[in-house]
């Protein structure tokens, strides 16, 4: 079995976007900040190579 190691660099830079538009609909839309969260925990998932 051979393990192969993916740059998760891309990913991490979603999650921070996706974390600072989290951030903002938190702040800004407080009733809508919920629709972030899929992109947010999607690309957290991505970045610790979960998947």
């Amino acid at each position: 079995m051979t393990s192969e190691s993916k740059s998760t660099g891309k990913y991490w830079l979603y999650f921070v976007i996706s974390l600072i538009g989290t951030v903002a609909f938190l702040v800004f839309l407080p009733e809508w900040f919920w629709v972030m969260l899929p992109f947010l925990f999607t690309s957290l998932v991505y970045a610790f190579d979960w998947v």
